[in-house]
């Protein structure tokens, strides 16, 4: 199935990080177009895709994930300003027919994505 989906663990903790902010948009032009905002789930994941397969161009995208706001909503001390509040991952499209996965590993210092399946 083609589209776009992500999900989110938290490495700090060992767990899926729910109640993180998601802000997906497109970089047409170099302006930024916002196409979706939604709240990952208790899995650690978005109740739905970011992108279905009809909505899925091929482009330059952003995810936006507000991990700083979560950390601090979990307890978890944190610096000011946070040493990483928004994760910010720039990504392209070029198959739309193709199914994109842009998961993110994080902790208040550190993260990692990869292109999913």
């Amino acid at each position: 199935m083609a589209g776009l989906s992500t999900h989110i663990l938290d490495t700090h903790s060992g767990l899926p990080a729910g109640g993180v902010t998601v802000t997906l948009r497109r970089i047409v032009d170099g302006v930024p177009e916002t196409l979706a905002e939604t709240v990952t789930n208790a899995d650690g994941r978005t109740d739905a895709p970011l992108l279905l397969p009809e909505a899925t161009k091929p482009g330059v995208y952003e995810i936006d994930f507000a991990i700083g706001p979560y950390f601090r909503a979990r307890g978890v001390e944190l610096p000011e300003p946070a040493f990483l509040d928004i994760v910010t991952v720039r990504f392209g499209i070029s198959d739309t027919a193709r199914h994109y996965h842009v998961p993110l590993n994080c902790s208040p210092y550190g993260y990692t994505t990869y292109r999913g399946s």
